[in-house]
């Protein structure tokens, strides 16, 4: 009760409206309209510059409407979420670039390395919790399939120098977040028991720990 008092304030709806209205921008991509989240500093015109870190947003956006948002927040992480697997899906190697601008022509890699980031992959299980969607399953399927091919050597899973290029060199580093997040992710995704980590039951914190909702505050004050 206390969450859905939360996510219906006024703020959060304020959010929203800035998002959608200031940094959303449609272009054509390859002949694909996409919708990107755009990058904006102070009062300047906003780019279509897409930081892969950002793909976390559609997972916030999903669980504001599973918790009593409007519908229009929902269509706008679908949006989001599909440009998101664009990066990964228009890259020879099947991998997100860290950092990619959205052009007429295409898309520009500004930076080529895969950090195994968890962002895409939490809003993939997020999305498919939310909606009971299977395509978000098979993109993500398809993520992890790359990161197989790709990034696993004998001892654990490599960053990857250059996501444009199939025989790109290897970094020797694992970032912690691939196994404490990522994967977790990935399992959660694929999981079909939904009250494993029930969202009305825990809420995952920006590390992915599992955190229990409390919803009688009684005794703690």
């Amino acid at each position: 009760r206390m969450g859905r008092e939360v996510c219906g304030s006024s703020g959060i709806n304020a959010e929203y409206g800035g998002i959608r209205d200031q940094l959303m921008v449609r272009v054509r991509s390859r002949g694909k309209p996409i919708n990107v989240l755009g990058h904006r500093m102070y009062n300047v015109s906003v780019t279509t510059e897409l930081h892969h870190l950002s793909c976390f947003l559609p997972a916030t956006l999903a669980l504001g409407y599973y918790y009593g948002m409007p519908k229009d927040h929902l269509t706008l992480a679908e949006d989001i979420i599909n440009t998101c697997y664009f990066m990964y899906e228009s890259q020879p190697t099947g991998l997100s670039p860290e950092l990619a601008i959205f052009r007429y022509d295409g898309l520009s890699v500004s930076q080529t390395e895969n950090f195994l980031r968890p962002e895409t992959i939490e809003s993939l299980f997020v999305m498919y919790r939310v909606t009971r969607d299977p395509v978000y399953r098979e993109w993500g399927w398809n993520i992890f399939q790359a990161f197989e091919r790709v990034t696993r050597t004998c001892f654990g899973y490599s960053t990857v120098q250059d996501v444009t290029n199939v025989n790109t060199a290897l970094l020797d580093k694992m970032e912690s977040f691939y196994l404490a997040e990522t994967l977790k992710y990935f399992y959660l995704l694929f999981e079909d028991d939904f009250s494993v980590y029930s969202f009305d039951q825990i809420v995952l914190n920006t590390e992915a720990h599992p955190l229990p909702i409390i919803k009688d505050y009684k005794g703690y004050y």
